[in-house]
């Protein structure tokens, strides 16, 4: 089976020393990404760690084909003890960044302690360096990258970066990369907050033998700069009409299904602002949205369909460059839209100001950096809705995604039972509902699918490979470009679900942490069905003895 190759760096940030463990033998058993952090994670930071303490690990990996000039695959992962869910947590991001991280070597690099003062930490091929940046206190991250620029003579296509929200710690910090991408989901900006570290540099020359088949590489290639898809025009705002008319755009707090301003904020009001054309690093299929409003000046990356469902229909704003706004405020500062825009619109209702897109734009600054009520917004829904007196829309602490779970019952019965919670690209059963593969109605008859896409996507962010790939990676694809069975790479994944899953389980989650905040018919026999499938304990637990062998690579000390 194709993996990644290259050691395990861990970054001592209290001592600032390093060290490189071999895992050859963990890589080929999980492939790289998403699968090899997890496992690691899972043995190494203690179950009761706290998300903002020393013991909490980071972790930054890539797959295989990284090592490839294939589309769809200019991104990486980022793995930790998640601050909004309490939960272990990945996320990945597009960019840049992915090849100037496999020039260093490594396959892993893995942070943990804290430092006592703000850090830029340097990777390179020959070693790491610490520096200590106090004058990067409260910089925006555009203004961290032109610090790179200046002093290292790199570009932000070489940088992990936190911006005030993640000095902050706020719960839905990002850690950005390429100013304008995120690892977006679940604050991981604010471990690296916590850690002190604001920003990270990745740069080498170093070759690893990953030979990764080259015709089946092509022929991905060849589809995605051939296919005449709407998203190299759109992205995923060009669904946004789409999925008001025919399923749901939670709107106002989730307090309707549709919003009557769809096609002002949708996929041709985006294209209209669209200026040039921009991808991923090696990505032919190139759907990445620059824009910009030649009125205002106001210039941004998208905003994409989360975005526009977030700070858009989510706040009852209908102007788009007033989400344009947001979206750029959001990614200076270093946050996840969706939770940033999701908890702005429970204030707005608490405060019955729907539509005020300029306290929303003030909110967000004042979430950023906890000044007045930002402070309690920071925390999130989950922990912020008693006072606010509004109901908790999250899954596991984390804000909903646009995909409204409600109508989309799959959909609903995913969040119910994803170990990340609200997120919906922990599976793709929003995408076969609005394709017609399967009904919006019904949960028990979907669980078989569930667990499918659930692995599919595991082990696909272990490839790492773009969750937009779908249409033109089919099974054989992945078997040519992996040498292995299908069965065998959906059997990394499954491993990835139930780690985290046993790691959650051991801080205390089970059946009564997959209970939605909405009713979906026939969903207790759904999770008794999922946990059955899964060979899992009824009380939605994964039995200790399945990893009872931690792994080689676990640190002696915990």
């Amino acid at each position: 089976m194709l993996h990644a190759k290259g050691p395990l760096l861990t970054i001592d940030l209290t001592e600032r020393t390093t060290t490189r463990t071999d895992i050859d033998d963990l890589l080929a058993e999980t492939i790289g990404g998403r699968a090899t952090a997890t496992h690691l994670a899972h043995d190494r930071i203690p179950f009761d760690a706290d998300p903002f303490g020393p013991e909490n690990r980071l972790y930054l990996s890539t797959g295989p084909l990284q090592h490839s000039r294939m589309s769809f695959t200019g991104r990486m992962n980022m793995t930790a003890l998640s601050p909004l869910t309490d939960g272990l947590l990945s996320s990945n991001a597009g960019g840049y960044l992915s090849r100037n991280f496999t020039g260093t070597g490594n396959s892993v690099v893995e942070f943990v302690g804290e430092s006592d003062e703000l850090l830029a930490v340097h990777v390179r091929d020959d070693g790491v360096t610490f520096e200590e940046v106090p004058e990067l206190d409260g910089a925006l991250v555009p203004e961290v990258s032109e610090y790179a620029e200046e002093h290292y003579d790199l570009g932000p296509d070489n940088c992990v970066t936190i911006g005030p929200a993640g000095e902050n710690l706020v719960r839905f910090a990002s850690a950005m990369t390429f100013d304008s991408r995120a690892f977006g989901r679940g604050g991981l900006g604010a471990v690296l907050g916590a850690k002190n570290v604001k920003l990270v540099t990745f740069d080498g020359d170093a070759e690893q033998s990953v030979e990764v088949p080259a015709d089946a590489a092509a022929e991905v290639h060849r589809a995605a700069a051939t296919a005449d898809d709407s998203m190299k025009r759109q992205g995923t705002a060009g669904g946004t009409e789409f999925i008001n008319d025919n399923f749901s755009l939670p709107t106002r707090y989730f307090e309707e299904y549709e919003f009557e301003h769809a096609a002002d904020i949708g996929g041709d009001a985006v294209e209209e602002k669209k200026y040039k054309k921009a991808a991923c690093s090696q990505c032919a299929f190139a759907c990445k949205l620059p824009t910009r409003d030649e009125a205002s000046g106001v210039e941004t990356e998208g905003p994409e369909f989360e975005t526009i469902f977030s700070f858009g229909s989510s706040q009852g704003v209908g102007d788009l460059v007033e989400i344009m706004k947001a979206n750029e405020l959001c990614d200076q500062y270093g946050m996840d839209t969706v939770s940033a825009g999701v908890t702005v619109a429970a204030y707005l209702a608490s405060e019955d100001e729907f539509g005020n897109a300029d306290l929303a734009q003030e909110l967000t600054e004042q979430i950023a950096r906890r000044e007045g009520v930002g402070d309690l917004l920071a925390e999130g829904v989950h922990r912020a809705h008693d006072e606010l007196g509004v109901d908790d829309m999250t899954m596991k602490g984390m804000e909903f995604a646009a995909h409204d779970g409600r109508v989309l019952h799959g959909l609903g019965l995913q969040y119910a039972v994803a170990n990340r919670g609200g997120d919906h690209l922990y599976a793709e059963m929003m995408g076969l509902t609005y394709g017609g593969v399967i009904d919006a109605e019904g949960t028990v008859d979907k669980v078989e699918t569930l667990i499918e896409q659930e692995n599919y996507c595991a082990f696909r962010d272990s490839g790492v490979v773009c969750a937009f790939s779908g249409q033109y990676i089919d099974e054989d694809a992945f078997e040519a470009l992996f040498d292995a069975d299908y069965d065998e790479l959906l059997a990394v994944g499954e491993g990835v679900v139930a780690r985290e899953r046993h790691f959650n389980n051991r801080r205390g989650f089970d059946r009564g942490n997959d209970e939605l905040p909405y009713d979906l018919p026939e969903i207790d026999a759904a999770l008794d069905a999922y946990y059955d499938a899964r060979e899992w304990d009824a009380d939605g637990t994964v039995p200790d003895a399945r990893f009872d062998s931690p792994s080689t690579a676990a640190p002696a000390d915990d």
